[in-house]
């Protein structure tokens, strides 16, 4: 819903959000020229009183948003302003308005399209404020959480700079739109203004009225909060003046100098008041030419938005689109980054050229009684974090558990990666819920591993059969992966003396193009505990390690543990400095580092020292505390001399070893054990625990934490709730 809503409001108000905001940013400019900045102000009495001196018939003093005073009268030429000095009462000259900026004045608050104009505007205005708060929570998703909005984003190109800008500007906007549309609706009649009216006096004296700096109640009255004074007309009896302040208005006796009466300035004027400064400037200058300032991204945001959503339509292959209602075969995806929306245009592309009508659309969507022509119903699942829904599948089982049995059968296709312990736990979660409602399935559920297009054909050519549709040639139909070359650097390998055989890798950044540089493309933002995608070669399966490192290290680094008959590990294990390998970077949110001062209990063995030893490199104040496991002391320590040097640096607090074998052999969680107390306190610190390793080795420590945990009240659950347990097991 979000994302829709921020496309949409940003592709049908753009332009004339554009002309607004830049419009706003050059009248930011004017108050800042035309404010009078003087200090010394005379008070109401004297002000008065010297106003009437040089400026003979003034009726009314007046003083706007801008600090600037004006005296009012009516003389031999008719309707007369002057600009009068605070200071001294002079007059400095006659009022003068821009007309350049009343032009721009007009196309900014009703595109010079009077009261059609206004409402035009303050429509845009709102959904100025729809495209801020949905796209402060896309970015919030996209970055892996509230608490990481304001991280380094690991995407390019166009929208890794309209989120950057966003960020810097989502105040600003925000601030500028929410008092543009209280005014606008002021404007219009909606919201009432509501400026404090005193009730006239029962009775005022008619004695010999008293010069106005002999008046105790209008001296009282400073130069700074004052507003307006309305003179008493001369030969009318009865006549009392009128002051306005900051603080309300009044009524004053021109004999006895007394407040006759007064309102204090209600709740909506002094809100409105407040909308006013934060929109116009006008009283703070300063802020208003930086609002202004911001109000310069909007044109920038709308042609990143822009770029970003064609980006997005020239990726997708063109698969002809049936409505639901007409459909033979409909079909859903659940996918959080957009990996799994490849195999489905794949498989709509082949049963649309096998003659069957297609519709393609999110889990989100799923309506089984709207697909009335339907034979077949297919649900491409991923799995997101720990086996939960992913986004364009999160209203997916509330649908379900809803609807009523459709008359197509249906088959759920999970995505995922048997590296992790909830290996497609989110197709079997669906699975599940589709068999306990007694729903016809055309095949059991099965399973794509990392992305694999074979496993994907063998798996199209069983639905074929099952399904009497020919699925041909759907390894054609795949978009192709958009993987980049990588060079190796260096390669340092341990542990071969006790047959654990453990690289570290180092590839160079990829070269970037003078174009890319000024277009701020081909830049790999990414950030230790980030996955590098590394497709081998004699295979269309990708493999994924944990990064060392981070963009700001100038460099891709992983660590590798070489497994007996493994194609990846034993291809990698084979390069030499110079050789290139196809892989991509992906980001990992949930397992990055939080940007606070927090304490950091890191806890990892064999390979999984990798991203843990990127954490310790990009510490900055925090205390990281690491507990390690390996097989034996010596040389199959990886990044031995790099925590000797950080330990040096105050990078690293403590490290604790484990080794799993010799005379004393321990694991990592045993480590833990024995320094429980050291945890605890930790942990009651508000330390985070980041964990690396197998998922034997995960499962162990996590028994082991819940141990020490236990007499703080607390389980490894409650940590992982709180954000303050992650874990990247394999």
């Amino acid at each position: 819903m979000f994302r829709s809503l921020h496309r949409y409001a940003g592709i049908g108000f753009a332009l004339i959000l554009i002309v607004v905001s830049l419009t706003g940013t050059i009248l930011s400019v004017f108050p800042l020229l035309d404010a009078d900045r003087t200090s010394a102000r005379l008070n109401a009495g004297a002000l008065a009183e010297a106003v009437m001196q040089s400026a003979p018939g003034v009726e009314q003093i007046l003083v706007n948003d801008n600090n600037v005073m004006t005296a009012v009268a009516f003389g031999p030429d008719g309707f007369v302003q002057q600009v009068i000095d605070p200071a001294t009462g002079a007059v400095l000259g006659p009022v003068t308005q821009s007309q350049t900026e009343l032009w721009f004045e007009n196309l900014h608050r009703a595109l010079l399209l009077s009261d059609t104009g206004h409402i035009i505007v303050l429509i845009a205005t709102g959904a100025m404020i729809a495209l801020g708060f949905s796209g402060l929570w896309l970015a919030a998703r996209r970055l892996g959480g509230w608490r990481k909005i304001f991280s380094r984003d690991l995407g390019d190109g166009a929208g890794n700079l309209h989120l950057r800008l966003a960020r810097f500007a989502i105040i600003g906007l925000l601030v500028s739109s929410l008092s543009g549309l209280w005014m606008g609706a002021s404007t219009l009649g909606l919201i009432e203004e509501g400026s404090p009216q005193p009730a006239f006096p029962m009775s005022v004296s008619t004695d010999t009225a008293a010069s106005p700096s002999q008046l105790p109640a209008l001296v009282a009255i400073s130069g700074d909060s004052l507003r307006q004074i309305t003179l008493p007309r001369a030969g009318i009896p009865g006549q009392a003046w009128q002051v306005e302040t900051d603080a309300g208005a009044g009524y004053i006796d021109p004999a006895t100098g007394q407040m006759l009466t007064w309102a204090d300035r209600p709740m909506s004027s002094k809100v409105m008041d407040l909308m006013h400064l934060l929109h116009t400037g006008q009283g703070a200058s300063v802020l208003g030419l930086l609002l202004g300032l911001i109000s310069l991204s909007v044109p920038v945001l709308s042609g990143t938005g822009l770029l970003v959503w064609l980006s997005g339509r020239s990726r997708k292959a063109e698969v002809p689109q049936t409505r639901a209602q007409a459909a033979d075969v409909v079909v859903l995806v659940g996918s959080e980054g957009g990996t799994t929306w490849r195999f489905a245009r794949a498989f709509a592309a082949c049963a649309h050229a096998a003659g069957k009508s297609v519709h393609l659309a999110k889990m989100n969507d799923f309506a089984p009684q709207t697909y009335k022509r339907a034979e077949n119903i297919l649900l491409f699942a991923a799995t997101y974090g720990d086996g939960d829904a992913p986004e364009t599948a999160a209203d997916f089982l509330t649908a379900l558990e809803a609807a009523d049995a459709p008359s197509a059968a249906i088959t759920v296709l999970g995505f995922g990666d048997d590296g992790y312990p909830a290996f497609c736990g989110y197709a079997h979660t669906v699975s599940d819920a589709i068999t306990a409602k007694g729903w016809p399935q055309t095949l059991a559920l099965t399973c794509i591993n990392r992305q694999s297009t074979s496993e994907f054909a063998t798996w199209a050519d069983a639905w074929g059969q099952a399904a009497g549709i020919a699925l041909n040639d759907i390894l054609g139909a795949l978009d192709p992966v958009q993987v980049q070359p990588l060079t190796l650097t260096s390669s340092r390998v341990y542990g071969e003396d006790v047959q654990a055989p453990t690289a570290i890798l180092r590839f160079a950044l990829p070269h970037r193009s003078l174009p890319q540089r000024l277009w701020c493309r081909g830049k790999l933002q990414f950030e230790a505990g980030d996955l590098l995608d590394v497709l081998p070669q004699a295979s269309d399966s990708p493999r994924s390690y944990s990064l060392a490192s981070a963009t700001a290290d100038g460099f891709i680094e992983i660590c590798v543990r070489k497994k007996a008959g493994g194609l990846c590990s034993g291809q990698l294990f084979d390069l030499k400095p110079g050789d290139q390998i196809q892989a991509a970077v992906r980001p990992n949110p949930a397992f990055h580092v939080p940007r606070d001062d927090k304490p950091l209990i890191l806890i990892g063995a064999g390979a999984g020292i990798g991203p843990l030893a990127g954490f310790a490199r990009a510490a900055n104040g925090q205390q990281v505390h690491l507990f390690y496991g390996s097989r034996s002391t010596g040389a199959d320590l990886p990044y031995a001399e790099e925590l000797t040097q950080w330990a040096d640096h105050g990078q690293v607090a403590s490290v604790a070893l484990a080794w799993s074998r010799g005379m004393r052999p321990r694991y990592v969680q045993q480590a833990l054990l024995d320094d429980a107390a050291r945890l605890q306190q930790l942990i009651t610190d508000g330390a985070r625990v980041m964990i690396c390793g197998s998922q034997n080795m995960g499962s162990g420590v996590a028994e082991a934490l819940n141990q020490i945990l236990a007499p703080l009240g607390l389980t490894v659950d409650s940590l992982r709730k709180e954000n303050r347990y992650a874990a990247d097991v394999f």
